[in-house]
């Protein structure tokens, strides 16, 4: 008994090999060309490298005062002071809150006075142009 496989059969496994041996260098290929463009990216440049927002019609009752401070480049102490509160257990709390504890009368009240803060702190901070060129 002749136990050697039949040339039909070695024809099918050869087969096999090779069109398994071509899927894996299809993904592969893909893979490498993916890992290529995925490593392109980089992360975005760190919040203080935005440019300084001015406007403050962008401000929203449910942002937080650090929020607002990063988004404006106002440091947070002007906000509590505009405001009489204090930044203990307040930072975390959103402008709708802050105003529903503290100035429940008025219903924007904490957001006319945040807009405010700003924008008289952007006034202090604007700089002058020199009449020199």
């Amino acid at each position: 008994m002749d136990n050697s496989p039949k040339p039909k059969q070695r024809n099918f496994v050869t087969g096999l090999i090779i069109i398994g041996l071509l899927i894996i260098v299809f993904f592969g290929l893909r893979t490498v060309r993916a890992y290529r463009e995925f490593h392109s990216h980089r992360p975005p440049p760190p919040f203080a490298t935005k440019p300084v927002e001015t406007d403050v019609g962008f401000i929203r009752d449910w942002m937080t005062i650090p929020f607002v401070s990063k988004m404006y480049h106002v440091p947070p102490d002007i906000f509590f002071e505009a405001l009489g509160i204090s930044p203990q257990g307040n930072q975390e709390k959103s402008l709708k809150q802050l105003n529903e504890e503290y100035f429940a009368q008025a219903e924007v009240l904490v957001l006319e006075m945040v807009k405010a803060a700003i924008l008289a702190y952007q006034s202090t901070r604007t700089p002058v142009p020199s009449g020199s060129p």
